[in-house]
């Protein structure tokens, strides 16, 4: 088990969860425990008033006053750890006893590897599309409007959710569903962290765009496997606060990268 070779060497992997609210919270009773045999050391950012879960006494609790936006409690969890990879993870993505020492073991072996992802598989044991390419002008239009009841994207952009690629072999991928992420802090500490800018959504797809500026491989790696539900809000309905959030990340992203503008579908 990794915590006891913690005091034998430097921390390797740090783990980090933000909780916003009750819900969140309550969910780390199945994520957390699975999660934390995996690391050296483990963070939860309370993301403001009622998100305190329940933790083991070693679990680090970091509390905000008040709210802050996803990337910002990214931060927060990565400067108050040390490990040499750091893993986020969502409060519904439950990682199974092999995850981390898969990813980390790959990433061991592929030094320009920044960013390493697991297979995600959904409650019924069918794959979920976190793997992808960057997003195009096109393509989110259509999954962000009512267009995507006449195109549903995993049907029409297959491409996009790379669909058709191995399912039983690493990949080099673009960006993948930051639910649950493995990174290299020395990419971290290169390109400057998570984009604090972000409210909610895009800023994962920002670090992988950041990091393949910078040169940093992202890798999915199917022999680590999480489960994950993916409540993907803001695919049910149209025009929404969360759809404004989302509009307001997507512009952020083409403002810095202003060139993916060229990128229609």
């Amino acid at each position: 088990r990794r915590r006891l070779s913690k005091r034998a060497r430097a921390v390797k992997v740090s783990g980090i969860f933000v909780v916003t609210g009750a819900a969140e919270a309550d969910l780390l009773r199945t994520s957390l425990p699975a999660l934390l045999p995996q690391v050296d050391e483990l963070a939860v950012v309370a993301n403001g008033p009622g998100s305190r879960p329940r933790v083991p006494d070693h679990v680090r609790v970091l509390e905000n006053d008040r709210p802050l936006g996803f990337s910002a409690n990214v931060n927060k969890g990565i400067t108050a750890t040390s490990g040499e990879y750091v893993v986020i993870s969502n409060p519904d993505a439950v990682p199974e006893p092999s995850c981390v020492d898969e990813l980390v073991a790959f990433a061991d072996t592929h030094a320009r590897c920044g960013i390493a992802g697991p297979k995600m598989l959904n409650p019924d044991g069918t794959l979920q599309a976190s793997r992808r390419s960057f997003p195009t002008v096109g393509g989110t239009i259509v999954r962000r409007t009512p267009l995507r009841t006449l195109f549903p994207p995993l049907r029409w952009q297959r491409r996009h959710y790379l669909l058709d690629a191995p399912m039983d072999e690493p990949l080099q991928v673009d960006t993948m569903l930051g639910a649950f992420l493995l990174m290299r802090r020395a990419m971290l500490d290169q390109i400057g962290g998570w984009d604090a800018g972000y409210k909610l959504y895009v800023e994962d797809i920002d670090l992988s765009y950041r990091a393949m500026k910078a040169g940093w491989e992202r890798w999915w790696v199917p022999s680590a496997v999480v489960r994950h539900e993916y409540q993907a809000v803001i695919d049910r309905h149209f025009f929404t606060r969360r759809n404004l959030w989302h509009l307001h990340a997507m512009l952020r992203f083409l403002r810095k990268h202003p060139e993916r503008l060229f990128a229609l579908r």
